[in-house]
């Protein structure tokens, strides 16, 4: 499809002919490098010093520790080992270092940076080695959410949160969706970062809030680029017709300024495009709208020679013979440096010709990393990259170079020429390299690296025995990016995997649920009680969410290894002490709510008398219920009778203080109290109950108390949320019911913002008090994120 009335402001061609042009200029300087073979003695006498620091002679005492050391894969673990070795502050010095050099483009001897690195990994190491800290994630929501308070941006990371949710749900089959998350979180960081760098120490508090907000919106807003864009180009979710349709519109967008319609879309993709085309449309709005006027050209430049790059390695056909060297490498040369260039331009960095050139000459050895790791996948899926071209046709093109040999002539020349051989740079560089192939080699195994390394070190195998001995007995060269980009993944991974059983569980307790919840009639039942049973059952047949049983049953049998058997009346007097909480709720003379559930509620399905009656009849069949514990001692289920009714005692308490403050503007912490009795006590029985029977200690019911009674006002805060932003066909019952009945609520309080602000407070407190119990909370955990993401 063919935009028509483009009315360009940028001249597309000749922006990137002279980036091209550069870029040509250093690829001929490295490939002269590379036919003279300079690398090799230059890296040889380079590694022979470089060694002193990390070859250690082996002793026994030595084989020992190194045999105690843990897997990486063991984050926290690994991280205690780090730091009682003593090894912790080095290992975060050269990942920082590294960090700076290739996301900030910084020369490392710089004295302001090297104070900056400084500083970073001082309060890195405490964040690490805090004591929490092999029980909580330092990257976990809730410290996220504690730093984002601590600089004014929460309500920023809020949103984000929201954003991310909502992208996470729209990729498609065939895309990685933990992969995508984890791009743009890195994206977000990174832009995070440069503005940090930029605005320096001395910022006013209110200034720096500012432009934290606004790194991290231009984080997202550049970011969706990479799932969206690029990934989405790269894998077979659109047809043929679809991919060029989505490129000519991208290009008009950066050539034009303007994001064009979508028009009409006749592939089969059109709701994911619409949706892709919005989000994108307003990301493109975003950072137009916070580029400088004189800026927005030379802005629109460079975004576009980093997308005419990815354009021109996208179309190329790995079975293609033809492909020139400068074909191969000049547009690596191009997206590797765009990609990081446009971040400074995104956020008005100021002008700094050093950051510039660093970061140019920079990109190709990154990228080259990158494809060497991923080659074999690149190549299994087509990819044209330096690296599959030369595996599938060098037997056939001795013209082509070795991109392994480049990936060294590089490296070489960032030491020696671009970074002016300071001694710092060329441990961190080094160091990433003997990295790289330590990893490279754990993941093939040792026959596979082999056989790699005798392919591409064929034309020096000196220099190869010199790298394989730093390989195999180089110590410190670990990076912490690395330990935490493999922890992210790993727990994306695993958060996908527990929310998976969460939901399987979950699900199948619910059905089991459903199936023992109806009350019989029997034959001590007269004919005229038979209307109660007949309104309490169809209160109980709804599509409720079973929560308090559900906690009840898991935490019971799970945790404190009841028997389900044995418990099931307490499952049953939970459901329908909270099923008749609900229909006094409904009632006319309270909520006068004419749905539930996605039915009628009971008063309008019957009558008014008929639900206060059946209400009346579910409370005390759930007290009956609870009598017949009878695999339980007499004075344990006396005890929780007694906290049962004191709880349904003061959850009335909380209806009337409802009913009593209609039309008044209620103070945040008499809504917080008023709300607890409402929902959190429901929720606190669910946990207390069972402790009870299990004979739990008061200390950890005192905790499960706090836990549960800010996981309940959490509950409550997404209810009034969803009362108002919720869509009537999930939630099953009327929005805007509370501002009908003239409510107070946590948004007519604090406003929507308000109230994302505290439901994420009781959040972080919630998740901060199961830090203290000394329990698996992973189950609880789950509920929480449930209560606070939920659409329903």
């Amino acid at each position: 499809m063919k935009y028509m009335n483009e009315k360009t402001i940028i001249n597309a061609d000749s922006a990137y002919q002279s980036v091209e042009q550069k870029a040509l200029e250093y690829f001929n300087f490295l490939s002269e490098q590379h036919a003279e073979k300079t690398y090799i003695p230059t890296l040889t006498k380079d590694f022979d010093a470089w060694k002193q620091n990390h070859i250690q002679r082996r002793s026994l005492l030595s084989f020992f520790a190194m045999k105690k050391k843990p897997s990486q894969k063991d984050y926290h673990r690994y991280i205690e080992w780090l730091n009682m070795r003593g090894k912790l502050e080095p290992y975060l010095d050269r990942s920082i270092s590294y960090i700076f050099m290739r996301d900030l483009g910084k020369a490392l001897d710089s004295p302001e940076t090297k104070q900056r690195i400084g500083n970073i990994v001082n309060s890195l190491k405490e964040d690490l080695t805090a004591k929490q800290a092999d029980n909580d994630d330092v990257f976990s929501m809730a410290k996220l959410y504690r730093t984002a308070q601590r600089n004014g941006v929460e309500a920023t990371l809020i949103w984000v949160i929201e954003k991310l949710q909502k992208v996470n749900a729209n990729i498609p089959d065939g895309m990685d969706a933990e992969e995508a998350q984890r791009k743009l979180i890195k994206i977000i960081a990174g832009l995070v970062m440069h503005e940090v760098e930029e605005m320096g120490d001395e910022i006013e508090a209110d200034e720096k809030s500012r432009r934290l907000e606004r790194a991290i919106r231009l984080g997202y807003a550049y970011g969706l680029t990479y799932p969206f864009i690029d990934d989405l180009l790269d894998s077979n979710v659109l047809s043929e017709q679809e991919s060029n349709q989505y490129s000519e519109l991208i290009r008009v967008t950066l050539v034009t300024g303007v994001v064009p319609e979508l028009g009409e879309w006749t592939g089969d993709n059109r709701v994911l495009m619409q949706y892709i085309h919005a989000e994108l449309s307003a990301a493109f709005q975003y950072i137009k709208e916070n580029q400088p006027e004189a800026e927005w050209k030379a802005f629109l430049e460079q975004a576009y020679v980093f997308y005419k790059s990815q354009e021109v390695e996208r179309v190329k056909n790995l079975a293609n013979t033809t492909y020139t060297n400068e074909e191969l490498y000049i547009p690596v040369i191009l997206k590797s440096s765009a990609s990081r260039l446009i971040i400074r331009s995104i956020i008005s960095a100021s002008d700094d010709a050093g950051i510039d050139k660093r970061t140019f000459y920079y990109g190709i050895y990154n990228q080259l990393a990158d494809d060497f790791a991923d080659m074999v996948d690149d190549r299994e899926g087509g990819r044209v990259t330096p690296y599959t071209y030369y595996l599938e046709h060098h037997e056939k093109r001795e013209d082509l170079i070795n991109p392994f040999e480049l990936y060294w002539t590089v490296i070489a020349n960032l030491i020696h020429q671009v970074y002016n051989f300071d001694p710092k740079t060329c441990d961190v560089i080094l160091n990433r390299a003997i990295n790289g192939l330590k990893r490279f080699k754990e993941k093939k195994g040792k026959q596979g690296y082999n056989e790699v390394m005798k392919l591409f070190f064929s034309g020096s195998p000196a220099f190869n025995q010199t790298v394989q001995f730093m390989v195999h007995n180089a110590t410190d060269v670990d990076f912490f990016d690395k330990l935490l980009r493999d922890h992210i993944i790993s727990n994306l991974h695993q958060e996908r995997k527990e929310r998976e059983e969460f939901r399987k569980i979950t699900r199948r307790m619910r059905l089991e649920i459903n199936d023992f919840l109806p009350i019989s009639n029997t034959d001590s039942v007269s004919l005229i009680n038979e209307p109660i049973i007949d309104a309490a059952n169809y209160s109980l047949s709804s599509n409720g969410k079973r929560l308090r049983p559900i906690v009840t049953w898991f935490m019971g049998v799970n945790n404190y290894g009841l028997d389900k058997t044995a418990i099931l009346p307490l499952l049953r007097s939970l459901e329908y002490m909270h099923t008749a909480s609900l229909i006094y709720d409904d009632l006319p003379a309270q909520d006068n709510a004419d749905l539930r559930r996605g039915n009628q509620t009971l008063h309008q399905a019957y009558n008014i008398a008929t639900a206060e009656l059946t209400g009346l009849f579910l409370t005390q069949k759930a007290v009956e219920e609870q009598a017949s514990l009878e695999k339980f001692d007499a004075k344990t289920v006396l005890q929780l009778i007694h906290y049962s009714a004191g709880v349904t005692a003061e959850m009335c308490r909380g209806q009337a203080m409802d009913l009593k403050t209609k039309g008044e503007i209620l103070t945040l912490e008499q809504l917080n109290q008023m709300c607890f009795y409402k929902t959190g006590l429901g929720f606190e029985a669910a946990l207390i109950l069972p402790a009870i029977l299990a004979g739990v200690d008061d200390v950890e019911k005192q905790l499960l108390t706090k836990f549960a009674r800010h996981a309940g006002i959490a509950f409550q805060i997404k209810d009034d949320l969803l009362d108002v932003e919720g869509d009537q066909t999930l939630l099953g019952k009327s929005p805007n019911r509370d501002a009908e009945n003239n409510n107070s609520t946590f948004v007519s309080i604090l406003g929507l913002e308000g109230a994302k602000k505290e439901m994420w407070e009781h959040y972080c407190s919630a998740m901060e008090t199961l830090q203290e119990l000394q329990q698996d909370n992973s189950f609880l955990k789950h509920v929480l994120n449930y209560f606070v993401h939920r659409d329903h």
